[in-house]
């Protein structure tokens, strides 16, 4: 099947969302504007980025392939346990104690990743909307048990599961319904409401968007589950407004990112606590903003270049192809110059 480069697209500006909310994240007690931007950030990368492993999700769920699953995303997962653990030790970092069960970081993702796949061998047995609807309900049912919180991020596994399925059960065909004309029009006037709602209504508990905790440790014990649900409401719709304008043409190298999200996801941690523990930036103004912006995509850049690729390829995929490729053309180069 052609490579759909609206795909890759997506995956490029989401990750480089993700890098940029982690970046900002200490300055949104100190201005509403900041606050806003984050928020509304957090509604809907994570549910999109979700949404597109999911998409992708359409193998078989055979003994083999979750062995092949747990070798991509279980053995990376504690190989970076380890490695944010030493890390976070070495910079002086709180919490660099936790153990292998409690993710570091944005590791929850893989452990979570690892289980959608598990749980998608039964729910894809379900018609599509029966499936969908047991996983929004199992999704909300989970926020009022304070033991289903960080450990194995099985709060955020649960919670954010029903995009995971979602994603499973759409078409390509029907994932590009976002580009008619009328649902981005509509997604402008979406994403501006949001935007203002989120700056004029009382501060939001980050934790309903980042699924983490109970709905007793949000304060909201008795209606957590409306709340939730409403959550899964804005998100879905964020995510159809973002991913209207996401371009469907080739864009070069910058589409060509998109094929090496997991190094950024997985690598920018040590960037930006680096920053973060030295207090490397401060946000004055726009200026700031667009500079913390510039500096987020140059992260994304370099953690995607080819010598980052070909040095962490062994600890991520396992592999080291592209090590193999690089002293295989060095070795062409020599001899071609010999002959020369």
């Amino acid at each position: 099947m052609k490579r759909n480069s609206f795909f890759d697209n997506a995956k490029v500006l989401l990750i480089f969302l993700v890098v940029f909310g982690h970046i900002i994240q200490p300055f949104i007690s100190d201005s509403k504007g900041m606050n806003t931007l984050y928020m509304w950030i957090y509604t809907f990368h994570m549910p999109a980025f979700i949404l597109l492993s999911g998409f992708f999700a359409k193998g078989s769920g055979n003994k083999d392939y979750i062995l092949k699953l747990a070798k991509r995303l279980l053995v990376p997962y504690l190989i970076f346990q380890i490695l944010y653990t030493i890390y976070y030790f070495f910079i002086g970092k709180e919490g660099w104690q936790a153990g292998i069960f409690y993710p570091h970081w944005s590791l929850w993702f893989l452990f979570s990743l690892f289980c959608w796949h598990i749980l998608l061998s039964w729910y894809k047995k379900l018609p599509a909307l029966l499936s969908i609807s047991l996983a929004v309900l199992v999704g909300i049912i989970v926020g009022y048990f304070g033991e289903i919180g960080h450990t194995f991020s099985l709060s955020r596994t649960f919670a954010f599961f029903p995009f995971f399925l979602i994603g499973f059960w759409l078409t390509e065909k029907q994932v590009m319904w976002v580009k008619h004309r009328l649902v981005k029009i509509s997604s402008v006037i979406v994403m501006t409401l949001l935007a203002v709602a989120i700056y004029y209504l009382p501060d939001i508990n980050t934790g309903w968007l980042l699924a983490s905790s109970s709905y007793g440790d949000l304060g909201m014990e008795q209606y957590g589950g409306i709340a939730r649900f409403l959550f899964y409401i804005v998100a879905a719709v964020m995510t159809i407004s973002i991913l209207a304008w996401i371009p469907h043409i080739n864009l070069g190298w910058v589409t060509k990112l998109g094929t090496r999200t997991l190094y950024v996801y997985l690598l920018h941690g040590f960037i930006v606590q680096f920053f973060r523990q030295n207090n490397y930036f401060e946000v004055n103004g726009v200026i700031d903003v667009l500079g913390l912006a510039a500096i987020s995509a140059l992260i994304v850049i370099v953690l995607s270049s080819k010598p980052v690729l070909r040095l962490w390829q062994p600890f991520i995929e396992g592999k080291v192809t592209l090590l193999k490729q690089t002293i295989k053309g060095e070795r062409n180069r020599s001899t071609t110059q010999t002959e020369s």
